[in-house]
C-alpha cells in the first residue's frame, strides 16, 4: 500500500533498496546459494520487504530448475489452504453485517473483523446474533492497552477463535498478563516481527497463536524458521498478508502448506483486493472456502508478462 501503513516499508523505500543495494550486489554473480543470499542480507540492515521479494524469486527459480513445486522445497505437503476474510471498520453495524453476509455466501471459512476503542463489543455481538456460531475472530491492530482489559473480558464471552494483536507490538509482558486473564487465545501479529521477537513471545507466554507474515520477517527462510519454533513450542500458526500482489500471495500459500499452519489464511481471492493481478491463473477461493494450488513446478502460478509490462510504472535494467 502507498505510504507507511502496516509497516515502515513503503513502495518507494523498497524500490530504492532493491535498485541501490540488493540487485547491484547480485548482478553478475554466476553462482550463489541460499546461504550466500542470506549472508548478503545480513550485510544490509532492515528492508524486509525488499529482501522477501528477492528471496521469493530465488526460491521459485530454484524450484522450477528442479522441476518441483515450491512447497516441497519448503518442507510442506500438497494440500488445499483454507481461506478467511478480513473485514474492516464500517460506518454502521448494518454495513458490517452486509459485508459479513456477502463473504460468508462466497464461502470463506472464517470471518475476521477489525476492532478499535468504541467499535468492539457491539460489532461482535451483532455478528454473533445475526450469524450464530460462524468461526469469528477480531483484530485490534495494537489499538488498546492493558487498562482496556475489561473489553477483552467481555469479548471472552463470544466464543472467538482468537483476539489478534490487542496491545502494542512491544507490550509482550502485558500481552502475557492479558492472556492469563482471558480464555480466548491471544494471537500475536505485529509483535512477531523477527525470530528474536518470537523467542521472547514464547518465553513469556504472550499469546497462544502466532500470525506469520513473510514480508514483515524478511522472506520465506525466516518465516519457515519461525514456523518451526512455534511448532516445537506447541503454538499453532496461520499465514497473514500485508496484503500483497499475487506473486507474494502464491508463495505464501506454498509456505502455508507446512504442518503447523492450522488456521485459515488471510490470503483471499485476487478479485477481493484488485481489479486485476499480474499472475495467471488468478488466486480463487471455491464455494467451500478453499484455495487450491495449481500443479507444476515452482509456485504453479506464472507471471503474466503482458500484464507486467502494461501495469509497470518504472523499469530498471541491470547488466548481468
Amino acid at each position: 500500500m502507498g505510504g507507511s501503513f502496516y509497516s515502515a516499508d513503503t513502495p518507494d523505500s523498497t524500490w530504492k533498496a532493491l535498485a541501490e543495494q540488493l540487485i547491484p550486489r547480485l548482478a553478475g554473480r554466476e553462482k550463489f546459494g541460499l546461504q550466500d543470499l542470506l549472508s548478503l542480507f545480513e550485510e544490509i540492515p532492515g528492508e524486509p520487504f525488499a529482501k522477501a521479494g528477492v528471496e521469493g524469486a530465488f526460491w521459485d527459480a530454484g524450484a522450477q530448475h528442479l522441476g518441483r513445486p515450491l512447497f516441497e522445497l519448503l518442507g510442506g505437503r500438497r494440500r488445499s489452504i483454507p481461506s478467511g476474510v478480513a473485514i474492516g471498520i464500517y460506518p454502521s453495524l448494518e454495513d458490517l453485517l452486509a459485508r459479513v453476509e456477502r463473504y460468508l455466501r462466497e464461502g470463506y471459512q472464517r470471518v475476521k473483523i477489525k476492532i478499535q476503542p468504541g467499535w468492539d463489543v457491539e460489532p461482535v455481538r451483532a455478528v454473533r446474533e445475526r450469524f450464530g456460531p460462524v468461526p469469528l475472530m477480531v483484530d485490534a491492530n495494537a489499538a488498546y492497552t492493558l487498562r482496556d482489559a475489561t473489553v477483552f473480558e467481555q469479548l471472552d464471552g463470544f466464543d472467538l477463535m482468537m483476539i489478534e494483536q490487542p496491545l502494542a507490538a512491544d507490550a509482550l509482558e502485558e500481552h502475557a498478563e492479558l492472556q492469563r486473564r482471558i480464555r480466548t487465545p491471544v494471537c500475536l501479529d505485529e509483535s512477531a516481527e523477527s525470530l528474536d521477537a518470537l523467542r521472547e513471545i514464547l518465553r513469556l507466554g504472550s499469546g497462544r497463536i502466532v500470525n506469520i507474515k513473510v514480508q514483515r520477517v524478511g522472506g520465506l527462510f525466516n518465516a519457515r524458521q519461525m514456523h518451526e519454533s512455534c511448532m516445537q513450542a506447541g503454538v499453532p500458526c496461520w499465514l497473514g498478508t500485508m496484503p500483497e500482489l499475487g506473486i507474494a500471495s502464491a508463495q505464501g500459500l506454498h509456505l502455508g502448506t507446512l504442518q503447523n499452519f492450522t488456521y485459515p489464511t488471510d490470503v483471499e481471492a485476487s478479485a477481493r483486493w484488485f481489479s486485476d493481478d499480474i499472475i495467471d491463473p488468478l488466486i480463487t477461493v471455491d464455494r467451500q472456502g478453499w484455495i487450491h494450488l495449481p500443479e507444476g513446478p515452482g509456485m504453479g502460478y506464472r507471471v503474466d508478462r503482458e500484464k507486467l509490462e502494461r501495469y509497470s510504472t518504472d523499469t530498471m535494467v541491470f547488466d548481468l
